[in-house]
């Protein structure tokens, strides 16, 4: 059963930096690309970053580009998600998700349950 249990999430001030985990199990986790997306009060589900299995290549939102740092830990099945300087826009239950492939570009077919962030002061 693939399971992916999102940690690192609360309350940050503006400008603040935050670090995501997701723990993965289930699957062969260096096999798929993985995802990190979020959802903001009142709006649809955003991509905000994701990595191929190698780490070689990552992808961002544009609204997160130069802040939010995508990585993966293959050894210990974790994704991770640096998150710096961050805004109040960037509120939201952070997901992350299990790629169908090998590239990002497939898509993703398991998420987990989130964790809040929430950037205020």
């Amino acid at each position: 059963e693939v399971q992916l249990v999102e940690s690192g999430g609360g309350l940050v001030q503006p400008g603040g930096s935050l670090r995501l985990s997701c723990a993965a199990s289930g699957f062969t986790f260096s096999s798929y690309a993985m995802t990190w997306l979020r959802q903001a009060p009142g709006k649809g589900i955003e991509l905000v970053s994701a990595i191929n299995i190698g780490a070689g290549s990552t992808s961002y939102a544009d609204s997160v580009k130069g802040r939010f740092f995508i990585s993966r830990d293959n050894a210990k099945n974790t994704l991770l998600l640096q998150m710096n300087s961050l805004k109040p826009e960037d509120t939201a239950v952070y997901y992350c998700a299990k790629g169908v492939g090998v590239g990002y570009h497939l898509g993703y077919d398991y998420w987990g349950q989130g964790t809040q962030v929430t950037v205020s002061s």
